[in-house]
């Protein structure tokens, strides 16, 4: 608890990360109670009604409500993140750990084959051509973004496994007797977590633009689930005579990935122990 404190109180970027992903998390899990209309419920006598009283944020090209929308899309949105950083996380963090500690022949597959032939495409390509193959839903989307997303944590596992087996502990570790599974799984894992939680907080952003590019062309989330990328999309034909219908959705898409991207920078800044010190001393001296 005092390191965390010591962050928040250091970090500004940290605290505003943080704060705004508590507004996510509390949105995401209360929109039922939040939310004062349905989000599927159609009323075509108030289609296109600008914010009001009535309606904050004013409803949809159907009359929906567009605040109570954009509550249930934030679900779709974290769930999507937090399942896809998880997914992609743990086979990349497992794939990578082991090329990384054995070496040989797997070590060359996975570095010079597989890792290099999905980082050489864009990330958003490869997502559309497997949402595509795969076909709308939710489960599917998350399914294709764990499959694109997986390398970048198997390169950043191998790369820290590389220079943390060579550490004196794990050669006393081995000296010991101790097996390679509990050297991996006791001693190099923890200590490589650090760099790794940095990526998936940032890799959080990346997964909610992901999911709300793909509901956007029609391959991500299906209706009447509420998405902010399929709430972007059907607002395009109204940009003109409607434009709350686009500025609230992108304001949310905007706000989510500033979140993270804020918090995993702040993150990484507060675990490299130079730019912490200067963080603290900049601190003192205000």
């Amino acid at each position: 608890m005092n390191a965390i404190r010591n962050f928040l109180r250091h970090s500004t970027p940290g605290r505003i990360g943080l704060a705004l992903t508590s507004v996510l998390v509390v949105a995401a899990l209360a929109a039922p109670w939040l939310a004062p209309y349905n989000p599927i419920a159609q009323n075509l006598s108030v289609r296109l009604a600008a914010p009001s009283s009535a309606h904050w944020m004013g409803t949809d090209q159907l009359g929906r409500d567009i605040l109570s929308r954009l509550l249930f899309g934030a679900r779709v949105s974290m769930l999507v993140s937090i399942s896809v950083v998880l997914g992609a996380g743990l086979i990349g963090l497992s794939i990578g750990s082991i090329a990384g500690y054995f070496g040989g022949w797997f070590d060359r597959l996975v570095n010079v084959v597989l890792i290099n032939a999905f980082l050489s495409f864009p990330g958003i390509l490869l997502a559309i051509a497997f949402a595509a193959f795969l076909g709308p839903g939710l489960g599917k989307v998350i399914l294709a973004l764990v499959i694109t997303g997986w390398a970048g944590y198997a390169r950043l596992a191998r790369a820290q496994i590389l220079q943390a087996k060579e550490m004196e502990y794990v050669l006393a570790a081995r000296s010991l007797g101790a097996s390679n599974a509990r050297i991996l799984l006791r001693h190099l894992l923890p200590n490589i977590l650090q760099p790794v939680l940095v990526q998936a907080t940032i890799a959080m952003a990346g997964a909610i633009l992901a999911e709300s590019t793909l509901s956007f062309l029609g391959v991500g989330v299906l209706a009447p689930m509420p998405s902010w990328g399929a709430m972007l999309n059907d607002a395009r034909s109204h940009l003109f005579d409607a434009p709350h219908l686009v500025i609230f959705p992108a304001l949310a898409v905007m706000t989510a990935v500033l979140a993270f991207n804020l918090l995993g920078d702040a993150l990484r800044d507060w675990l490299d122990p130079r730019m912490r010190a200067y963080l603290i001393v900049t601190t003192l001296a205000r």
